[in-house]
């Protein structure tokens, strides 16, 4: 099957027509179906970065684990992968490889042992300095002709010796040269060091309640590497005279800001793209001066780009319009795909508010900010925040955000919903007007095969991660 690449565009059209500037917002949707590899060498270079600071044996449960989960990963590459192993305390070692040099292993099943028990003699003992994890990482991953370079790294604290290697440095450094997914463990990991890390670095942040469950978490999301094939898209906004591009932001399978490239302003690269569906928020201000009113007008025009020599062909472009209004009816109509992802974007910062509130002892502040959260989260459906939520608060009324705190909260529990809130589903609640077909109530259900969650068997694509459904063509 040939790779397709599908573009299409829910937004707010009308605008009341008053003097200055109005913000216009849409929801872009780029879908990439057929993705099967087919480049001539290995479609994966990947590191693995273990956390073997001093507090990763205690307990030893926890060490324990993340050498299970990085040989779990280890297990899942394919043969002829380039791959390497980064033990990472205030400094980084090359575990494996043997030698701590900056030269990759390739994957086959002496390899793959050696790097297991590599991984099960390390020792924990040390700090914390991400950047030094980064940059060998970086090293390791310089020159490696893979179409997707990755990163998957570890922690269960913080950056406390970020002055050995300032991060801002490497990951401004690194930005484009690799993705990196990175997961927090324990009871003293930093949600939005990850965030900050993942954001930069094209990826997202994952957390574990239990140490048990990270073999399993590792191997689904290798299982979602091993499907990427196409290295990178660029999403280009192209503002029409009378309008000015504000922003653009991903919102869907996580939430996180975009940056334009410095040489060409409205041009977007994403990476490391299988078979999946990716959501963007688009926010165009136009102005009315000069401009007809009741017919439509284009405001900027939205596409794909695809990298050079790619075989795959992008799709036509698709414009965003704006029709200017006296009627107060129509300029109050709110396009239903932007309102949901605006509660996102208000729930995640509502927790951040309230995780604020709550350091600085201020449990009444936090306890309204969670009530605010929980009555946005009800509003979009969010289920998964839902449930953290309900470890902060005893909920009275969801819909009017009328909550209690907790007395038995553990400081992590908001790593895990900050965690939690920068993952979305893919629009409004099932079975509401342009919600996907498959998810209606009393469909037969699936299992997801990258996120394994269950899923209603008609889907288009699992609402959850964004990889295309079982069956879905």
């Amino acid at each position: 099957m040939d790779t397709t690449i599908g573009l299409a565009v829910s937004q707010e059209k009308y605008l009341p027509a008053g003097a200055g500037e109005k913000d216009l917002h849409a929801i872009v949707t780029v879908d990439v179906s057929g993705a099967e590899g087919g480049s001539p060498g290995p479609a994966l270079a990947e590191v693995l970065v273990v956390d073997c600071s001093s507090s990763m044996d205690r307990p030893p449960e926890k060490f324990r684990a993340a050498k299970n989960a990085a040989v779990a990963a280890l297990e899942l590459l394919p043969d002829g992968t380039p791959f390497a192993v980064v033990s990472g305390n205030q400094f980084a070692v090359t575990a494996y490889p043997p030698g701590d040099g900056v030269v990759m292993a390739v994957a086959d099943g002496a390899t793959r042992n050696e790097a297991a028990a590599a991984v099960h003699d390390l020792v924990a003992g040390g700090g914390t300095c991400l950047g030094n994890w980064l940059y060998r990482s970086r090293q390791l991953l310089a020159g490696q002709p893979a179409p997707i370079r990755h990163v998957l790294m570890l922690t269960d604290g913080r950056n406390e010796h970020d002055y050995f290697r300032p991060l801002d440095d490497v990951l401004e450094a690194a930005a484009g040269q690799f993705v990196c997914d990175a997961w927090g463990i324990g009871r003293d990991w930093d949600a939005r060091l990850l965030l900050k890390v993942t954001g930069a670095l094209h990826g997202s942040a994952h957390d574990v309640r239990e140490e048990s469950e990270l073999v399993g978490a590792y191997e689904r999301l290798v299982r979602g590497l091993l499907t990427k094939a196409v290295p990178e898209l660029t999403l280009t906004v192209a503002a029409s005279p009378g309008s000015r591009l504000r922003y653009v932001r991903q919102t869907f399978p996580t939430e996180a800001a975009l940056t334009a490239e410095a040489a060409e302003p409205g041009a977007y690269v994403t990476r490391a793209w299988g078979n999946e569906v990716r959501r963007y928020h688009v926010c165009v201000a136009v102005d009315p001066e000069g401009r007809l009113h009741g017919e439509e007008l284009l405001a900027a025009e939205i596409g794909v780009r695809t990298p050079a020599g790619a075989a795959v062909a992008p799709p036509a472009p698709v414009p965003l319009v704006v029709r200017w209004t006296d009627d107060p009816v129509l300029s109050g109509m709110t396009d239903e795909h932007v309102l949901h992802f605006r509660l996102y974007q208000e729930l995640g910062k509502a927790v951040a508010d309230a995780a604020d509130a709550y350091h600085r002892k201020q449990p009444k502040l936090a306890e309204q900010h969670l009530g605010r959260a929980v009555a946005l989260a009800h509003q979009a459906g969010a289920r998964r925040q839902l449930a953290e939520l309900r470890r902060l608060v005893d909920i009275h009324d969801a819909a009017a955000g009328e909550v209690s705190l907790r007395q038995d909260i553990e400081p992590v529990d908001f790593e895990h919903l900050i965690t939690a809130s920068s993952h979305s589903t893919y629009g409004p609640e099932p079975g509401g007007q342009g919600a996907d077909p498959g998810l209606q109530a009393g469909a037969a259900l699936v299992s997801c095969r990258v996120c394994e969650r269950r899923i209603p068997a008609r889907s288009a694509f699992c609402p959850h991660c964004g990889q295309k459904a079982p069956g879905a063509s």
